[in-house]
């Protein structure tokens, strides 16, 4: 009886306790120099880094977000949340909502009913590489682990050259001439810095949150004398891992207990750097290696350091979930996609099933919100550039990806945790005779898809909403390595609204907020005028871009970057 009652007592409290925390943003630029060179960065209340979210479980999180930038618009997109019930939150331009201007406010609001390691940043055309982006961090007094006290790591690549041109260039027929090539990062950062120094305490457990909020490669961390020990991944608790270094892709989370030593005689080095197998060139400017401390005792000296080279990481693959929940077995749709680049027209463009996504007329969920209940399940209306999967209500999907490039990507799925019921080496023909899922495959929102292999996805079509699937190196958003599953539109529509505030700011900007991708509230299935060309000229999130190509200019920033 009693061991009945205690989740739902335990429930109660919760909700009891819950509070709502308020964060009134201002984005604006900000002067910072994260790795030693002087640039504007974008930044929140004129600081840089940005602040943390630090919420408990059942909090009700608000973000008034105000867009001071002056010359670029904006979003938030809070990476890893669910936003069950609030599909309208999620963040992500022209898909669940309009850009925000100049000028322009918008408020996020929704209730945090997960725990773990997650993130916000900019999803707003490549924005987040100039610093929009910061840790978000969800406590849980029933978390099936101890610690003593909490630390923040956050890993990531950084640019000298400022996005609007970096996108410009990676997006040009010039690039493509010269291979296409991703822009090379100048640097590495730990906590958005470098030599960052973390004070501890001796004889003291860490539970230590670590995040790669960078916008391309990967990243090793290793922290010289203490091994680490992994008990949650991308918000999913872990059976406890013993590891001695990590390897995170862009957007992978880990939260990690580390035990401290009893000697407080020296202070210990923490060593990253960046996967430079990622990179297609290597020039002699770019600088991988970053550095921090755990700092014992302030008066004693800093550690030398020398670069990490020797890598043993763990396959999270093989991670346990703490739950143990089985493999889902009964498969509703399988959705096949192929993933690769092509040059189109002298661009550099990615594609999913041939086809590479594209920004449509309409935000994705104000089409759904909108449309006639005979047509709101028909993929057609969301525009041929969408990449659009419909799925039904709490069916099994599996997806899978079959990876034709030439290089490892990092998924990413909006609104889920999946289950990883697959994943090839490199240079591995899928054959569906082959997969055996685990009996408890590994969970988590972002997953590394090898060199010419795969992987295969199982979760539940139980969150009605837009969910983008997408790699998350920031340039491969870009160029459109995007799919979009449109989630139970049908429920959605009974279960959800748009929020007024929302829609002004598309008013403000003439973007129509009914209708199919292209607009049209008259015949649904007439896609005339929706978007299917390509920009020739991305400036990313700049509102006035220049007319032409200032090729020169670009070509400047980036060998400024040496």
């Amino acid at each position: 009886m009693f061991t009945y009652l205690l989740p739902i007592c335990l429930a109660l409290c919760q909700t009891v306790l819950s509070k709502t925390l308020i964060y009134d943003w201002d984005v604006t630029w900000v002067w910072a120099s994260p790795d030693g060179f002087g640039r504007p960065v974008a930044g929140i209340n004129n600081r840089f880094p940005c602040p943390p979210i630090e919420a408990t479980v059942g909090d009700r999180v608000i973000v008034n977000l105000n867009n001071k930038l002056g010359n670029e618009t904006t979003s938030l997109h809070f990476h890893g949340i669910y936003q069950t019930g609030t599909s309208a939150m999620d963040g992500p331009s022209g898909v669940t909502q309009c850009p925000i201007p100049p000028g322009a406010s918008f408020t996020y609001d929704f209730v945090v009913n997960q725990s773990g390691t997650y993130w916000y940043h900019s999803h707003n055309k490549g924005q987040y590489i100039d610093g929009l982006r910061g840790p978000f961090i969800i406590r849980d007094a029933a978390a099936p682990f101890k610690f003593d006290e909490e630390l923040t790591i956050t890993l990531s690549d950084w640019y000298q050259g400022q996005a609007p041109d970096l996108i410009n260039y990676f997006m040009s027929a010039a690039n493509e001439a010269a291979g296409g090539s991703e822009p090379i990062p100048n640097s590495a950062l730990i906590g958005d810095t470098q030599n960052t120094k973390f004070n501890v305490k001796p004889k003291t457990t860490y539970l230590v949150h670590v995040l790669n909020i960078g916008s391309f490669v990967g990243a090793y961390l290793k922290i010289d004398g203490h091994e680490m020990t992994i008990v949650e991944a991308d918000g999913v608790y872990t059976e406890s891992q013993a590891v001695d270094e990590l390897y995170l892709t862009v957007a992978q989370r880990y939260s990690v207990l580390v035990t401290t030593k009893d000697d407080t005689s020296q202070n210990s080095a923490i060593l990253s750097t960046l996967d430079t197998s990622m990179f297609d060139d290597f020039p002699p400017w770019a600088n991988p290696d970053v550095y921090g401390y755990l700092i014992y005792d302030s008066s004693k000296s800093l550690p030398p350091v020398s670069p990490l080279r020797d890598y043993n990481v763990f396959d999270d693959f093989d991670l346990i979930p703490q739950d143990r929940q089985t493999a889902f077995t009964k498969v509703d749709e399988q959705i096949m996609i192929t993933m690769n680049f092509e040059d189109d027209d002298g661009i550099n463009r990615a594609i999913v099933n041939n086809v590479t996504y594209i920004p449509q007329n309409v935000p994705t969920l104000y089409t759904a919100m909108s449309a006639p209940k005979d047509v709101v399940m028909n993929p057609l209306i969301y525009g041929v550039n969408s990449n659009a999967f419909v799925l039904k209500f709490n069916q099994t999907i599996e997806i899978v990806l079959i990876n034709l490039d030439s290089g490892g990507h990092p998924w990413h799925l909006h609104g889920h945790k999946f289950q990883v019921i697959a994943r090839s080496p490199a240079n591995t023909t899928y054959e569906a005779s082959a997969i055996h899922p685990p009996q408890t495959p590994m969970r988590r929102d972002t997953i590394l898809v090898y060199t010419g292999g795969y992987i295969v996805l199982r979760f539940q079509a139980d969150n009605p909403g837009i969910q983008l699937f997408h790699c998350h190196i920031e340039w491969h958003v870009e160029a459109g390595l995007i799919a979009t599953l449109v989630e139970a539109p049908d429920v959605l529509q009974d279960t959800q609204s748009i929020p007024h505030d929302h829609y002004q700011v598309c008013k403000s900007q003439n973007i129509p907020t009914k209708g199919n991708a292209a607009g049209n509230t008259q015949n649904w299935l007439d896609l005339t005028g929706a978007n299917t060309n390509i920009s020739t000229n991305d400036y990313g999130a700049l509102v006035n871009p220049p007319k032409r190509k200032r090729r020169s200019r670009v070509m400047r920033s980036l060998s400024n970057q040496g």
